[in-house]
């Protein structure tokens, strides 16, 4: 990632209130001013692996709860507005720059995460995917498969476009018995 990329990404989220999208491994190689090659993804982010084998976890034991239903159902048009709400503000004046945009994706999916999870949905596992590209003459089509129980798991989507970027997001709210 260049140097201009990452200075302009820290701006753009120091303005917006969230550094946790620039890696650590990042934030103290711009510190040091060190002249590393990073290697670019363009993948959805995860722990890097083997660094979740190195601190063992202790086993947490649950209670069953025989419940076979949720509650509260995944509210959808709620999803919906955060979605309309959060791509609007993070993307509405934003021109397209690659690096800049996989920066975003992880900050805008974070976003969205936190405040899915504010609306205290219980048992429900909240899977965020968000894509970004430039508009150009091309069209795409997007698609997912899961195995879910359709009368408990549900998704929300929305998609955004300005005048050189366009944005999917979805989130899939999958009941966790």
């Amino acid at each position: 990632m260049s140097d201009l990329a990452k200075e302009k990404a820290a701006r753009l989220l120091k303005k917006r209130g969230s550094l946790s999208s620039l890696g650590s491994h990042e934030v103290r190689a711009k510190e040091a001013f060190a002249k590393t090659k990073d290697s670019i993804s363009t993948v959805s982010y995860m722990e890097e692996p083997g660094h979740h084998d190195d601190i063992p976890r202790p086993a947490v034991q649950m209670e069953n709860t025989y419940q076979l239903r949720p509650a509260r159902r995944f509210p959808v048009l709620t999803v919906k507005d955060i979605l309309k709400d959060v791509l609007t503000s993070y993307l509405q004046e934003e021109k397209y720059e690659p690096e800049l945009c996989r920066q975003m994706t992880k900050t805008i999916s974070e976003v969205v995460k936190a405040r899915v999870k504010d609306l205290m949905i219980p048992r429900y596992k909240i899977i965020v995917i968000i894509s970004i590209g430039q508009i150009r003459d091309q069209n795409m089509r997007m698609g997912s498969r899961c195995l879910w129980d359709e009368t408990n798991d549900n998704f929300s989507s929305h998609t955004f476009k300005n005048s050189s970027l366009f944005a999917t997001a979805t989130v899939y709210g999958v009941y966790f018995e």
